[in-house]
């Protein structure tokens, strides 16, 4: 155990400094520092409130920021790299520095944090067998190459160059995978020659640190609430040297569809930090501020051999919640950390009102079956992957040679299939609830539809080296495999180019637009939160801003509408509903729903 004080923030300069270890202590420029955290994702808080999140880390008592890099944000497709707007992970860092805060950088390059595969680019899997996170030349030429481009972007921002990264984190929770040493050191090896070797290097995980760390390394550990004691117990027999550190307390968890919201006790969490603090731990709070994954970018869990697809919103039960307000959480947890540190932290800061804006009519509508792209012939189906899809849908088409009436059997189903004969929707199938199998009544002639949602890739666990989208084995009739398909990929990205008309699109896969008006709209204006109460499930876009997921199941029934997404006059709002609905008349609340009673699923 070391007694280490809090020390002070950085400002904005350009001499270098150093963060060292000694004796068990981090040292910051020779003095002793105690890291007091929280982990924030850019990707998933809009650009435009950065400064707004990091003043409030900073006013809770934070002097320090965790970030994790998207490595599929930033590299959709190989070789070409994207670290504008959103994905500029170098002026969030710098913004932080601005704040008063140093970063702790964990660039993967698998991160998990119930994002779409762990983070990892879907094209890694086009070419299987897909052995992400292993020395594989065909996983470590990519990741070397990417983690090359990053240094580039931010390695001119450490501790020693004048910036604010004090730490980088090596791959992540890797003994929840494997045990590979030679491959942590392969990646610890490309961190250093990418530029990052002016900062301490780490590992952190939740099982055993030995497994999943180097033994010549600095280890952190992570864990949940009421776990403190004990975790630091036996990590301190394994690690009598130190430093110690919780590289990720969860103060909150994550959701799944059609699972209860997750919260948890806000006292008693103030507390174990308080227990941390005042005996010298540094500690990062995951999340301090979750946001949200916008678009497609959720991930989904492997437990129990069951499949576990998470909601867009991460709010995770986070001291600031999803829209940057902070709950009494964040004052029980300012609190304990201006008690353990001896420091008045800044005062918070206000946060604009919400707004509600009612009779969102979405008049127009555009059926899918009419917007279809030109489809790919095959004799068996084709995943995402092997058309170069990440992300969407994805469509099976076949004609029906004779009359076969049995069990339809899709082997592989990733991950949710609305199945239509003739565009008459039979039936779905859903891979939670370990579905495959659908009675039908196919005659010679008939159309048969199978249109599969990618709901999320998993993140988690070996399971994702299996996590290539659509149907990944064969449609069987009657125990006889059908083949010769036509299949068109989906991933919607330009769905405001589609043919709309003022007719209703009352079945089927249905698209709906309308155009409404926010009363208080700019880059300072107020947030609201769209309720899909009505809605199926499907998929909702913003000024041509994808938003996330609907799905009737909950517990999420709204959508986060960051105030600074909206204009004036004329905003254009999109809803995709796998099975069309009459409900075209939407509305925004002033406060989230997090935490609805299911519906029945479609």
């Amino acid at each position: 155990m070391c007694a280490a004080s809090f020390a002070g923030t950085p400002a904005v300069r350009a001499e270098a400094h150093a963060m060292r270890m000694d004796h068990g202590t981090f040292l910051l420029d020779g003095k002793p520092f105690r890291i007091i955290s929280g982990e924030m994702h850019y990707p998933r808080i809009p650009r435009e409130y950065w400064p707004a999140r990091l003043k409030m880390a900073k006013a809770m008592g934070l002097n320090t920021i965790t970030t994790y890099v998207f490595w599929n944000a930033h590299e959709a497709t190989p070789g070409t790299y994207d670290f504008s707007g959103q994905n500029d992970v170098a002026e969030f860092i710098r913004e932080a520095q601005k704040e008063g805060l140093y970063v702790i950088l964990r660039p993967g390059p698998y991160v998990c944090s119930e994002w779409e595969l762990g983070g990892l680019p879907a094209w890694l899997l086009k070419d299987k067998p897909a052995n992400l996170r292993s020395l594989d030349p065909a996983f470590m030429q990519p990741a070397e190459r990417w983690l090359h481009r990053l240094g580039q972007q931010l390695a001119p921002l450490q501790l020693a160059n004048g910036g604010n990264i004090i730490a980088v984190q090596v791959e992540n929770e890797y003994a929840s995978f494997g045990d590979d040493h030679a491959y942590l050191d392969g990646i610890r090896q490309l961190l250093i020659q990418s530029g990052f070797d002016k900062s301490l290097l780490f590992t952190s995980d939740n099982t055993d640190p030995g497994k999943g760390g180097l033994a010549d390394q600095l280890q952190v550990i992570n864990f949940g609430t009421g776990h403190a004691e004990k975790k630091f117990a036996e990590f301190e027999k394994r690690r009598p040297q130190g430093p110690y550190m919780a590289g990720e307390y969860w103060a909150g968890w994550f959701d799944h569809w059609g699972a209860p919201h997750q919260t948890a006790d806000a006292g008693r969490e103030a507390e174990e930090l308080s227990w941390m603090l005042k005996r010298g731990y540094s500690v990062n709070l995951y999340m301090f501020h979750g946001g949200t994954s916008f678009g497609w970018m959720n991930g989904a869990n492997w437990d129990n051999e069951s499949y576990q697809p998470d909601v867009t919103s991460y709010d995770y039960d986070a001291p600031l919640n999803e829209s940057g307000r902070p709950t009494p959480k964040y004052f029980a947890m300012r609190k304990a950390i201006a008690d353990a540190a001896g420091v008045t932290p800044p005062a918070v800061p206000a946060t604009p009102a919400t707004q509600a804006i009612d009779d969102i009519k979405l008049g127009e509508s555009a059926s899918l079956w009419n917007n279809l792209p030109a489809p790919v012939s095959a004799s068996e189906p084709r995943t995402m992957e092997d058309l170069d899809q990440a992300y969407g849908y994805i469509l099976y088409r076949k004609v029906i040679a004779a009359d076969r009436p049995g069990d339809l059997v899709i082997h592989g189903l990733h991950d949710y299939a609305a199945i239509y004969v003739n565009q008459v929707l039979i039936g779905t199938l859903d891979r939670r609830l370990k579905q495959d199998t659908l009675a039908v009544k196919l005659a010679k002639g008939d159309t048969l539809d199978i249109l599969v949602e990618n709901a999320g890739r998993i993140n988690f666990s070996t399971e994702m080296l299996k996590e290539r989208k659509g149907i990944t084995g064969e449609v069987a009739l009657r125990g006889e495999a059908l083949h010769d398909w036509k299949i068109y990929s989906l991933p919607l990205t330009h769905v405001d180019g589609f043919t709309y008309s003022s007719r209703p699109c009352l079945h089927g896969p249905c698209f709906y637009r309308g155009s409404f008006r926010a009363p208080a709209a700019g880059r300072a204006s107020a947030d609201t939160f769209l309720d899909t109460a009505g809605l199926n499930k499907g998929f909702v876009w913003l000024n041509s801003r994808a938003l996330g997921r609907t799905w009737k199941i909950g517990p999420q029934r709204t959508l986060y509408v960051p105030g600074a997404w909206l204009k004036n006059e004329g905003n254009q709002l999109i809803v995709f509903d796998m099975f069309g609905t009459d409900h075209t008349t939407l509305r925004t609340l002033k406060q989230p729903v997090l935490d609805a009673p299911a519906s029945a699923a479609p």
